[in-house]
């Protein structure tokens, strides 16, 4: 059973409870201010957990997608109320467990450049959660807007933290030449390196193979195709469960009613395509609670099947003790 309950911002924290002495130098309106992070929080059987935003994106999908026509594009998402390019959400998930907190996916960090993502700290701090307090963060894979949180200006954000990574990617995006086998554009191999090297070199990455336990409650299993160590993670607590399942769908207004509609960032596009519609199809079959980091925040919730393809219901909000 999940409960949501509400997401307050930094401006309301503020005026609410008075000005902490670390914070005094914010002082703007508090529309402005509410875009500083973005939290909701809920539980999952006797787990907290806390969707974060590290904003949003523009995406100009007549030129991301393939197997599908701009036009189609346009129709499809004039149905969902949307017009290109569209605002994707990246969204990390903050767990508090006994092994101290975890946080799946770390955004984009510095690099998309200001404005475009980089607010998990911010989220993180109306969570009343500072980065040395993280102790496992979890990599559904290694592109940027999921690795790129974890270092600013080449340095290891979470100081006291492991990061997990499916064996997989570390070996593809820090191994030999990956792009030349490929055709893999260069930049997502820099942009791994920068992300994780630190890490590496403190002896603070740790990989994992499909269907490890990587902490307690908390399974990987890899689906490559979108990256080769693309991962979910099952996040049990009693009889409940949810799954965090990373970039299965990029654009639900698109990829739900269309799941063979693939995007430029897979590696292996037929592969992220079958990996969609399987996932898709098992989720709703079982009614499975999932999490995803691009879609709408806090992208939390269920999918149906609806004819051909599928549709989203967001899991229901609570504002209530």
């Amino acid at each position: 059973m999940i409960r949501i309950t509400t997401a307050f911002t930094a401006a309301l924290f503020l005026s609410l409870s008075g000005t902490p002495a670390d914070a005094q130098q914010i002082d703007r309106p508090s529309a402005t201010a509410a875009k500083v992070g973005d939290i909701q929080r809920f539980r999952l059987g006797d787990l907290h957990i806390t969707a974060l935003s590290d904003g949003t994106v523009p995406q100009d999908l007549h030129k991301l997608l393939l197997g599908i026509t701009p036009k189609q594009v346009d129709n499809l998402l004039d149905r969902a109320f949307l017009k290109n390019p569209v605002e994707a959400s990246i969204n990390a998930f903050l767990l508090e467990t006994k092994e101290g907190l975890v946080l799946i996916d770390a955004g984009a960090g510095e690099v998309f450049g200001v404005g475009y993502g980089g607010r998990l700290v911010d989220s993180l701090a109306v969570a009343g959660v500072t980065p040395s307090q993280i102790r496992h963060v979890l990599i559904t894979h290694v592109h940027s807007d999921h690795s790129g949180g974890l270092v600013v200006k080449g340095r290891a954000l979470f100081p006291n933290a492991v990061v997990h990574v499916g064996k997989p990617d570390v070996d593809f995006f820090l191994g030999a030449r990956g792009a030349d086998r490929l055709g893999y554009a260069d930049n997502y191999f820099s942009e791994a390196e920068t992300a994780l090297r630190p890490y590496l070199d403190q002896g603070r990455l740790k990989t994992f193979e499909d269907g490890e336990e990587i902490l307690p409650g908390i399974t990987a299993a890899i689906h490559p195709g979108h990256t080769p160590g693309a991962a979910f993670f099952t996040v049990r607590s009693g009889q409940d469960a949810m799954v965090f399942i990373g970039d299965t769908v990029h654009v639900s207004a698109v990829q739900l009613p269309r799941p063979g509609v693939t995007i430029v960032y897979d590696v292996v596009p037929d592969q992220a395509s079958a990996v969609r519609r399987q996932a898709l199809d098992l989720f709703a079959k079982e009614r499975t609670l999932v999490a995803a980091p691009h879609l709408p925040f806090p992208g939390i919730g269920h999918l149906r099947r609806d004819g051909d393809g599928y549709a989203w219901a967001p899991a229901e909000y609570v504002d209530r003790d």
